[in-house]
């Protein structure tokens, strides 16, 4: 690291003492979890908004991947706006397009409104997002302050999620659904209005929007995740499905062709060419992939099949939370003794574990006998990975392109779990369909001549023959979730090598190419 590209950050870390360092850390971490958490907080609605607005089990995933994929989809232009335009800036006109939006949202009075309020949301949470990570970069000095600013940042990202399904629980359970969403507004315009007093803006880097490399790398997944959601629907062979995909790879192929003729592409492809951050890049889309499946079909778990209240259901995983901020205060105390690559390892496969455990839920399961272990072993291993992943994931970038580095980190994450939520969504509405068939036969041979014509009806079978079809598809489900960690967990064993020099930057002292 040069003397020139440090001096930001030490700048800002000497006039910020006396508290300073730490209520720019407090103003950064409520946003991300303001954004993090609302993936979550609408998962506990889920069945409310689906009564309400009319959804199917399916089609409910939108819900959630209208707000990731955007978000995801939008990331790196918001990392790159930052950059540009000053990130100061960018992180409050990010924030409060995520209230407004929210606001939209909470009045919205079909299913179309929501999902063009969700989208919005993820346009909003894009631009502040990696604008709020890119600022750890430039406020905090490199060594152990640093570390601890992104064990605080990492635990908010992994653990908000769950805090997401408490808050949503409380919500639901005291006032509405549309709360989920009206909450963002008063924490979003604190948030807006304390910005300017503690965080400094950052320098302006010269440079051009990708516009072009923005809306075909969106698109591209948005109509993936569409094949995979219609497949679960109407099947594979549907010509509808099958246009989906076809396009899909037209159109990311289109995205990496213009990346690579881009003389300041969205996606710096040269990110990819080192070796660990690329690893890096690679765990994140499984874990993420496996970490949206988990909480967006136990939501669904415990509330219809366990009948848990919306704040019971929040309430239940709350654990996640203090299991998480565990494993990451864990992990930044020893990453400088250490490395990042143990944690890595170790967490992937913890993940892994809880995941296959869930994969015994069934008809007869409990929450204490078969949901909350699972989920504190899964929940230990993710705040590992994500102190461990942010950390890696920026090591070796130059300021000018700290906002970029971390935006395709969030990406990855985002579009991983928007991915992963549609390929277990087509596990589960496949392997359910197949039990539903088995479960009308059961429940006609003992249907009485009422129960029949309800059915007839309404299409929709009744306890305990709907939750005997609904555990098995989310038990499949959570064989493939298993996997993606699993997946994650033999990347970072086989492709991340840790160097001297990282370990060197870890307890404070410059190493080659420091950040």
């Amino acid at each position: 690291m040069t003397g020139s590209q440090r001096a930001p950050a030490s700048r800002t870390t000497t006039s910020a003492r006396g508290g300073g360092n730490a209520m720019a850390l407090l103003v950064i971490a409520s946003c991300q979890l303001m954004v993090v958490l609302d993936i979550t907080i609408v998962n506990i609605a889920l069945p409310h908004i689906q009564n309400s607005l009319h959804f199917s089990t399916t089609n409910l995933s939108w819900v959630v991947n209208a707000y990731t994929l955007t978000f995801g989809g939008l990331l790196l232009l918001g990392g790159r706006a930052g950059d540009i335009l000053g990130r100061r800036r960018v992180f409050v006109f990010g924030v409060l397009l995520f209230v407004l939006a929210s606001l939209l949202g909470g009045l919205a009075q079909n299913s179309g409104q929501l999902l063009a309020a969700r989208a919005l949301q993820g346009v909003g949470g894009a631009i502040a997002s990696p604008t709020s990570l890119a600022l750890i970069s430039t406020t905090f000095k490199e060594g152990p302050e640093r570390n601890r600013a992104f064990g605080v940042f990492a635990a908010v990202s992994a653990g908000g999620s769950a805090i997401g399904l408490l808050a949503g629980g409380l919500l639901v359970q005291w006032l509405d659904w549309r709360w989920v969403l009206f909450v963002n507004v008063p924490i979003g315009l604190l948030i807006a209005l304390a910005t300017p007093k503690w965080i400094k803006e950052s320098e302006r880097h010269p440079g051009n929007f990708d516009i072009t490399g923005a809306l075909t790398s969106t698109f591209g997944m948005v109509l993936l995740v569409y094949g995979f959601i219609r497949a679960a629907q109407d099947g594979w062979s549907d010509p509808l499905t099958v246009a989906s995909f076809a396009v899909a790879v037209v159109i990311l192929a289109l995205f990496v062709f213009v990346e690579r003729r881009s003389r300041q592409p969205i996606t710096p492809l040269h990110m990819f060419a080192d070796r660990n951050r690329a690893g890096t890049y690679a765990i994140m889309l499984s874990l993420a992939a496996a970490m949206f499946g988990m909480f967006f079909f136990l939501t669904l778990f415990v509330q219809n099949v366990l009948d848990f209240s919306p704040l019971r259901a929040g309430l239940a995983f709350l654990p996640v939370s203090a299991i998480i901020a565990v494993g990451a205060g864990l992990a930044s105390q020893l990453l400088p003794r250490y490395g990042p690559k143990p944690f890595m390892v170790t967490g992937g496969l913890l993940a892994a574990a809880g995941l296959a455990w869930l994969t015994l839920t069934d008809v007869h399961s409990t929450y204490l006998g078969s949901v909350l272990g699972p989920m504190l072993v899964f929940g230990l291993g993710m705040g590992m990975e994500f102190v461990s992943l942010t950390l890696m994931a920026l090591s070796d970038v130059p300021v000018h392109e700290t906002g970029a580095a971390s935006g395709l980190l969030n990406a990855t994450q985002q579009v991983g779990g928007s991915l992963g939520l549609s390929i277990l969504v087509t596990m589960f509405g496949t392997a359910s369909a197949d039990e539903a068939g088995r479960q009308v036969s059961a429940f006609l041979s003992q249907a009485g001549p009422a129960e029949r014509l309800r059915f007839q009806r309404t299409g929709e079978l009744p306890p305990p023959w709907a939750d005997q079809v609904l555990t098995s598809g989310v038990s499949a489900a959570f064989v493939v979730a298993a996997v993606f960690a699993a997946v994650a967990a033999l990347v970072a064993l086989f492709v991340i090598q840790v160097r001297p020099s990282d370990i060197e930057r870890l307890k404070g002292g410059v190493g080659p190419g420091g950040l």
